[in-house]
C-alpha cells in the first residue's frame, strides 16, 4: 500500500512576492480572438474586424431589458389615474359626501331669521357690485333703474344664497306667500328661513318666485360721495331686508331654473317663451 500525500486546501497560492499580483494566462491562441475570427466565416478579413471592433473594447454580451411601448402606455395611464384621484380628494366635497357628513344640517336653535340677516346684507352688496348699481343720491328713480337687458344674463347666473325669495304662485296653495332668506339651493328646491324662524324647503317645479334686488348700491361710500347723503339713504337698508328700501322685483320661474348654482354659472341660457301654470 502506498501512502498518499496530504494536501492542505487552505494553503495560500504561491503568486510571487507581491500579494496583489494577478494570475496571467500565457497562450499563443487566446480564446476570445480565436473564437471571433473563427465565427466570421463570411468575412474576408476577420482579424481586421476583431482589431477594429472588439479588441480593447467593452462589449455587452446580452441586451438589457427594455420596456415595451405597451408597458410605457400602461404606466402612463396608471400615473394619470393616480393624479386624478389626488385631485378629487383635494377638491371640494360633492353633494352626496356633504349630505352624508351633515354639512347642510343646521344645529338646534340656529333656525333664526335674525341670524341670517348679515348673510342677506352681504348678498345685497354682492348684487350691487354684480349689477353695477348706482349709489344712493338725488338721482331720480327712472334714471337709477338699470337696463333690464343687461341685468337678465347676470341674474340667471348669480348666486342666490342670502337672497330674499317670495312664492308668488304655486300649484301647492300652502306655499303661496311664503317668504324667507335662501340658505341653501339645490337642483330642485330652495331651502329658506322665514320671518317666523322656520326652516322651509320650497320646490322649484310648478312655482313662480319673486326676487327682490336693491335699486341703489348698498356698498360703502367712496371718497367722491358725501357721507351725509349716503348715510341718510342707507339708514334703513342696513337695519332690515331689501324689501325695506327701494328695490326691483323680478319673476323667477322655477320650471326653467332647475339647475344647481354651480351649473348655472357656466350654462348658456336661451330666451324662450314661458308657459303659465
Amino acid at each position: 500500500m502506498s501512502m498518499s500525500t496530504q494536501v492542505d486546501p487552505y494553503k495560500p497560492l504561491a503568486l510571487g512576492t507581491s500579494q496583489n499580483q494577478r494570475v496571467k494566462l500565457n497562450t499563443n491562441a487566446p480564446f476570445t480572438p480565436t473564437y471571433i475570427q473563427a465565427s466570421l466565416t463570411q468575412s474576408g478579413d476577420p482579424q481586421g474586424i476583431y482589431t477594429n471592433r472588439v479588441k480593447n473594447r467593452h462589449i455587452v454580451l446580452e441586451n438589457p431589458d427594455r420596456a415595451s411601448n405597451v408597458q410605457k402606455e400602461r404606466d402612463a395611464k396608471k400615473a394619470r389615474r393616480e393624479s386624478e384621484k389626488k385631485k378629487r380628494k383635494s377638491t371640494a366635497l360633492g353633494r352626496r359626501p356633504a349630505g352624508a357628513k351633515g354639512l347642510w344640517k343646521l344645529e338646534n336653535g340656529a333656525e333664526k331669521f335674525d341670524l341670517f340677516l348679515p348673510l342677506h346684507q352681504l348678498w345685497m352688496g354682492y348684487m350691487s357690485e354684480l349689477l353695477g348699481l348706482s349709489p344712493p343720491s338725488s338721482v331720480p328713480v327712472a334714471e337709477a333703474m338699470p337696463n333690464a337687458s343687461s341685468m337678465h344674463p347676470k341674474l340667471v347666473k348669480a348666486d342666490f344664497h342670502g337672497s330674499l325669495l317670495t312664492v308668488r304662485q304655486s300649484k301647492n296653495p300652502c306655499l303661496v306667500g311664503l317668504s324667507g332668506i335662501v340658505i341653501h339651493e339645490t337642483e330642485n328646491a330652495f331651502k329658506v328661513i322665514t320671518r317666523k324662524d322656520q326652516l322651509k324647503m320650497i320646490p322649484k317645479q310648478n312655482s313662480i318666485f319673486t326676487l327682490a334686488v336693491p335699486l341703489y348700491s348698498t356698498l360703502l361710500q367712496t371718497q367722491f360721495e358725501p357721507a351725509e347723503a349716503v348715510s341718510s339713504a342707507l339708514s334703513g337698508q342696513h337695519s332690515g331686508t331689501v324689501l325695506d328700501a327701494p328695490h326691483i322685483a323680478f319673476d323667477l320661474y322655477g320650471n326653467q331654473f332647475c339647475f344647481r348654482s354651480a351649473d348655472r354659472a357656466g350654462r348658456k341660457f336661451k330666451a324662450k317663451e314661458t308657459i303659465e301654470l
